[in-house]
């Protein structure tokens, strides 16, 4: 399904991650053969917080992104995670009550089209698999880069699309026709499962994506691929 109002398209992103809020942590790790971890740890390591610092994570949902930065930004830090979807936030609440950061941690209901904050109020921004989402990609990097510290970091961590032979048509194969399946079986509905390789197909290619990063006024804008090209860790500076 494509859209090309973005209120229509907000509204229909909102509906999916509600729908599979309760097991979004566990399908992730699942179709990611659980290397999803591993991406956020580069994704962290990226923005260079140090202890003690200030991380906004955009788009946090379940907030397992948002709880790696508590870890990078100690007790003596401070860490906002904010999404426009409860259904998304009351998980991440319960993950972080059940983790030693709840004292570092602030979740936000907020929009990222529109954060909620002022100029320069943060070391580094984050967002993770959320690009493909949002219905302005530029707008929301431009509010990610508005909200971060001069020499402060913005960083993305999203799907990407790999250009090796033969691994790409493995990787295509299992995530469009594959996963959908998987996905229907393990939620009990298959439009997020679904919309998930339509996303992908309509994505920019991570070398467009840093672009953009750099048509928002982000400075030394960069991106690693991670295994094998499935994910990008994007990064630019303000």
């Amino acid at each position: 399904m494509f859209y090309t109002d973005p209120a229509e398209k907000e509204k229909y992103i909102h509906g999916v991650f509600t729908a599979i809020a309760r097991r979004y942590d566990l399908m992730n790790t699942l179709f990611s053969f659980n290397r999803d971890k591993y991406w956020r740890r580069r994704a962290v390591a990226a923005t260079g917080l140090a202890a003690g610092g200030r991380a906004l994570d955009v788009c946090c949902g379940t907030g397992r992104l948002t709880l790696e930065l508590a870890k990078a930004a100690g007790p003596a830090g401070r860490v906002v995670g904010l999404d426009f979807c409860r259904a998304m936030l009351d998980v991440a609440a319960a993950a972080i009550a059940a983790s030693p950061y709840g004292g570092t941690i602030q979740l936000v209901e907020g929009n990222a089209m529109a954060l909620p904050f002022a100029d320069d109020s943060f070391d580094c921004a984050t967002t993770g698999f959320a690009l493909r989402n949002v219905p302005d990609i530029a707008a929301v990097l431009a509010e990610m880069r508005r909200v971060v510290k001069p020499g402060g970091a913005v960083v993305s961590l999203e799907l990407a699309k790999p250009g090796a032979p033969v691994f790409k048509q493995l990787y295509y194969l299992y995530f469009e026709r594959l996963l959908p399946l998987f996905g229907k079986a393990g939620s009990g509905t298959d439009g997020p499962y679904r919309w998930l390789p339509e996303s992908l197909r309509r994505f920019p290619h991570q070398g467009e994506i840093r672009d953009i990063f750099g048509a928002v006024g982000l400075k030394n804008a960069t991106y690693h691929e991670l295994t094998g090209g499935i994910v990008a860790v994007h990064t630019g500076i303000k």
